[in-house]
């Protein structure tokens, strides 16, 4: 009780002496521009406890009103800045200080030797992508890319593993820089198998320029591997295990050793997966109900390797070359089950149909890259790429197809088919790029050359008797070479102390055969040929308003060619009643895009986006001409889509052990289409999704970490619906061993 009264009375006196006294002044960066939003705060001399806290306004201006008298240092803060400190201050009855202006020494270091230990931010907001650090998140554990994806700001990965960007589909997949040139389910097992322990970053370009090749509406998203820039010798082993419904667990390496006259770096990792998929539908169509379940579940095993040297030859040239490699094998098991019934008596089930699927799969990847880069001191640098890729898919399938009575008792009939659908993708690229500082700003210039050739065989069995008899009929051979030659033209520049202007051109010209042999005469396709050159404008325009406010206007024109998976002609069959089959005479897609942003404090970031796609191609599902049961699932192009979205990107330190980042990304997205006879395609919907994580320091060196997201209905594809979804993340990390050892612990 004592040392509150004396507490109490100590704070009286203290507020009596409290006068119209004031300490106020300017801060400025080192270029004289004042610096707003800086956190500025008063320590009394004695004993260095904070006397108050301000910011500064937008013209850098910071004010102490009513300060006591008394001796106090002034301390201001800024992201990119060493503190400035203001020592012996004081402060005497009714007296204003002014300290004028303030000025930020400029962040120039010098060490002789030193250890610098730093987190990455989650989030960076750069000029022209967006960076999403793995480093950042303790749940990225476990994970692999396709669940990592789901958490980056402005993409969105549905339930079917199909990504979008700001509300746009098409988005092109990179790794370190290179396409991967798959799609569909083989693209979504390719990120499934990739672990989150050997990704460094991913970078998000939703707006990519010149420089950049036009394939994909929604831009790029480019995965960045580790690759360690320390020298000497040094590496890491990481090992995880997840358990829910199935098991998944993997184990990865990574060395690297560097000096002054090279770089050798490398890793190697392996892991097994087990999912599964369950899906319920119902089917309306040709007078009929089909009340369906769709059951899969699969186990994949995969090892992967990836070695590479860089040669420092003189200052300013490097070569190097990367090989990289992956395996993968696997077994799926599907469960399809159809009730089938009438519209006019949905409750009396005319027939049930079981159709199970046994699969496996062997995936081999093999890449290849060859690198020289020439950069000096005067900013002019020139990049050479080769690079040869091959990828093989062996797919064998076993499907019997069953037909019960309504009791599914009685078998009424009974059709066994098999499958063998090898598909081999060889991909050659030769990219030239060229940078000079000329004319006050920086002129880009290169060239690319691509050429992908793919190899796609569909065997169709029937079965009998445990006999397989290849069906002619139903079997087919297709080869799809594509050839694109493009060349670029860029320059940037800035416009005066705060703006910033870049524009850019790239042409590509695009030559495309695709051949079908049928094992029958009388179902010979003719060669889909496709021939065409295009223009891709882009321009980008910056100001910055203040020293942390800055705007950017961004277009940028884009294209999504369709690709073997769709141009095959050919029927697949999925089961007895569901056919798959492409469509040679599919146009590309080629879509505008147009946003702003807004990035306040280098931190938050702001954009809105909008974006039109003519002759989007998207899936459809109608009645098949053979059989009214069978849906046939095809593709088309859509006449229009037009998407207006809105992205907030804001990471925050709540406390000082307290670190969140919040995501909300907002769209409209409409599709129309008109195909005559009253098939009409008008779906809009309004779709959200809000992602939120929060990093904590706990006692006893723990940090822990709560992320998750929920979105909202949307349309993917065009003409297809899809509900509300979203997830939960709990994490708990802690380091041993100097830090060397780093345990985490995850729930999902």
């Amino acid at each position: 009780m004592k040392k509150i009264l004396t507490i109490l009375l100590a704070f009286s006196i203290f507020t009596l002496k409290a006068q119209n006294s004031e300490i106020k002044g300017q801060l400025q960066d080192n270029n004289g521009e004042p610096v707003v939003y800086s956190n500025v705060v008063l320590f009394t001399t004695a004993d260095s406890t904070i006397a108050k806290v301000e910011t500064t306004d937008e013209s850098g201006i910071f004010q102490f009103r009513n300060m006591p008298e008394g001796d106090y240092f002034l301390k201001a803060s800024y992201v990119g800045f060493p503190d400035l400190v203001n020592n012996d201050l004081k402060l005497t009855a009714d007296a204003s200080i002014d300290l004028g202006v303030l000025k930020f020494a400029p962040q120039a270091v010098e060490l002789q030797q030193a250890t610098v230990t730093a987190t990455r931010a989650l989030v960076e907001i750069k000029p022209d992508r967006t960076v999403f650090n793995v480093q950042g998140t303790i749940n990225s554990v476990g994970s692999n890319a396709i669940e990592l994806l789901r958490k980056a700001p402005s993409v969105n990965v549905d339930n079917n593993d199909n990504v979008s960007v700001l509300g746009r589909s098409g988005v092109r997949i990179f790794v370190d820089g290179k396409q991967i040139p798959l799609s569909g389910d083989d693209l979504s097992n390719y990120l499934q198998n990739l672990p989150a322990e050997q990704i460094d970053h991913i970078d998000i370009i939703t707006n990519p320029g010149a420089r950049y090749e036009a394939e994909g509406n929604a831009g790029i998203i480019d995965i960045r591997l580790k690759k360690d820039k320390n020298l000497g010798a040094n590496g890491s082993v990481s090992s995880t295990f997840t358990r829910g419904k199935r098991t998944r667990y993997n184990l990865s390496g990574s060395g690297n050793y560097r000096n002054k006259v090279a770089n050798v770096f490398g890793s190697v990792g392996y892991g097994q997966q087990e999912n599964f998929h369950d899906m319920k539908a119902i089917s309306f169509q040709s007078g009929l109900v089909l009340n369906e379940i769709n059951n899969n579940s699969n186990d994949n095993q995969f090892y992967d390797y990836r070695i590479g040297t860089d040669f420092f030859v003189g200052k300013n040239h490097t070569v190097g070359f990367i090989v990289g490699g992956r395996n993968g094998m696997g077994e799926n098991n599907g469960f399809n089950r159809i009730e089938i019934s009438n519209q006019q008596t949905i409750n009396q089930i005319d027939s049930i149909l079981v159709a199970t699927n046994e699969a496996d799969n062997d995936r081999k990847q093999s890449t290849y890259n060859l690198n020289y880069r020439f950069l000096n001191k005067k900013g002019r640098s020139l990049n050479v790429d080769l690079d040869y890729g091959r990828y093989e898919n062996d797919n064998t399938r076993f499907q019997p197809n069953i037909y019960y009575d309504a009791n599914e008792q009685a078998v009424l009939s009974e059709v066994v088919n098999s499958f063998d659908t090898p598909t081999d993708i060889d991909i050659y690229t030769f990219q030239v790029d060229f940078e000079e500082e000329i004319w006050g700003g920086k002129l880009g210039i290169g060239s690319k050359l691509s050429r992908v050739m793919t190899e796609n065989t569909f065997l169709f069995y029937d079965v009998t008797n445990e006999t397989a008899l290849l069906n002619d009929r139903k079997s087919n051979e297709f080869d799809y070479t594509e050839n694109v030659y493009a060349g670029y033209l860029s320059f940037g520049r800035p416009l005066g102390k705060k703006w910033n202007l870049s524009a850019g051109l790239r042409a590509e010209q695009t030559d495309a055969t695709g051949e079908l042999l049928a094992y029958l005469p009388e179902l010979q396709e003719p060669p889909v040929e496709l021939n065409y050159l295009s223009w891709f404008p882009s321009a980008g325009l910056t100001w910055q308003v203040a020293p942390t406010h800055s705007l950017a206007l961004n277009y940028g024109r884009r294209i999504n060619r369709p690709d073997y998976n769709v141009l095959n002609p050919f029927k697949n069959q999925l089961s007895e009643l569901s056919i798959e089959e492409g469509n040679p005479t599919l146009n590309p897609e080629i879509v505008n895009n147009i946003e702003l942003g807004y990035t306040l404090q280098y931190r938050y970031n702001f954009k809105l986006a909008y974006s039109k796609t003519e002759d989007q191609i998207t899936r459809l599902i109608k009645p098949s001409d053979e059989d009214p049961r069978a849906s046939s699932i095809s593709w088309a192009n859509l006449a229009k889509k037009t998407v207006v979205s809105f992205n907030a990107s804001l990471p925050m330190q709540i406390k000082k052990w307290w670190n969140a980042y919040f995501n909300l990304s907002a769209s409209h997205i409409s599709n129309q289409a008109d195909y005559g006879d009253g098939a009409v395609v008008d779906l809009e919907v309004f779709s959200y999704t809000i992602y939120q994580q929060h990093t904590i320091d706990l006692p006893a060196g723990f940090k822990g970490e709560i992320s998750g997201y929920y979105s909202g209905p949307g349309i993917w594809g065009g003409v297809f619906r899809y509900d509300d979804s979203w997830s939960l993340n709990l994490g708990l990390q802690r380091k041993f061993l100097q830090e060397k050892l780093n345990v985490r612990l995850t729930a999902n």
